[in-house]
Order: structure tokens, then sequence, then C-alpha cells
């Protein structure tokens, strides 16, 4: 028998941000991104093409005002988007890690499907954009996928090479992760993961800043 597809789209629309994502977590590999920022979309790419997932991204928002609206906000359809895909955490691997070494940067990334959503980020970085916009994407990650994501970086040698290989980590340790066992077992010693039941709805809701 054929398992199903693991395939989702969802979206997200408040006052600040408008929001579509689609994610097929068993391929083609490949990405479609259009948020507004080339390094946001190029960023999303990364992820997708090294966690060989297929990816559809259409974002607009306030940038005018600051990009970090949209970055978060990015973050959290694409985890309500894997979460959606995943349906219940059962018959998969659960926890990733990866490290991902570019040029003379080295970042690490580990993920937990957990239900308890949590981020820890060392990835030290400069005060221009290209540095500055990105942890909120992880952080919204990690609230939508409700997610344990850890992100660190014991050197580096520019911001762009660390942000570049923090997506590029990431996306192996969430291929890990998702990775199917073969059985149908929860991956934990509780018999159960509270994940949330992800909807449009939930993922439609506007924040509060």
């Amino acid at each position: 028998m054929t398992a199903p597809a693991r395939n989702a789209e969802t979206t997200r629309e408040t006052r600040e941000t408008r929001i579509r994502v689609a994610i097929r977590l068993d391929g083609p590999a490949g990405a479609q991104a259009r948020t507004g920022l080339p390094f946001l979309d190029h960023m999303l790419e990364s992820f997708a093409v090294h966690g060989r997932f297929g990816l559809e991204v259409q974002a607009s928002g306030d940038v005018q005002v600051d990009p970090h609206h949209l970055v978060e906000d990015c973050g959290i359809v694409l985890g309500t988007a894997v979460a959606l895909a995943l349906g219940e955490v059962r018959g998969i691997r659960r926890a990733g890690y990866f490290g991902f070494p570019m040029d003379g940067s080295l970042v690490l990334a580990a993920v937990d499907l957990c239900g308890r959503p949590n981020l820890v980020w060392n990835v030290p970085v400069g005060t221009q954009p290209l540095g500055g916009i990105e942890p909120g994407l992880f952080k919204g990650l990690a609230d939508g996928l409700r997610a344990t994501i850890h992100v660190n970086a014991p050197y580096r040698d520019n911001d762009h090479h660390a942000i570049e290989a923090a997506f590029k980590s990431f996306g192996r340790a969430l291929r890990d992760a998702v990775t199917p066992t073969g059985d149908e077992s929860v991956p934990s010693t509780k018999g159960t993961i509270g994940m949330r039941n992800a909807s449009n709805a939930e993922c439609g809701m506007g924040n509060a800043e």
C-alpha cells in the first residue's frame, strides 16, 4: 500500500503580512520563494534544497517599516505547514542533528519534534540587516512547528556564511527528524507527543506586536 503524501499548504494574513506556504516533505526537492526580500528567498531555497523538501513561499508585508514581521511570520507559517504535513508524530525519527561547514564558518543545528516550542540561537552576527533579521524566522519556526530548535556557530568567518550554514544545517537536521522509521510507533517513552493539531485558522491568527 502506498504511504499517504506528506504535503500541506497553509496561509496567514494579518494587518502586517500575507503569507502562503506549501511544502512536500518527500520532495521532489526545490523551492520557489517570493517574499520581497531576496536574501530571505535565497535562505529558504537553501533550506529546501539541502533538506530535500519541495517548498513554495509567497509572502508580502510591511518591510518598509522593518523586515522582522515578515521574516518571523514566514517562520510561523513554514513551521505550521511542516506540522500539518506530518500529522501525528509517529513512525518518524523525531529528532535530527547536522553540522554544516561553509568556508570558514561551521553551524550546528538540532531539532526535536517534541511538541514544546523552544529556540536556542547562538550564532553571533553583526548589526547589518543581513545578520539581524534571521533569528526571528527560527523563532517563528519553533513556534509554528512546536519544536525545540538549537542553532550554534562555534566559529564563523562572516555573517553571510554563518546564516546560510544555519539554514542548510537546519534543513538537513529536519530531514533526519521527519525520516520514516518503517513502523507506526510513537517516538516517546510517554507514548504520546503533544503536537498541536495545526489548522489554517490557527495559523491565520494575528500576533500582538
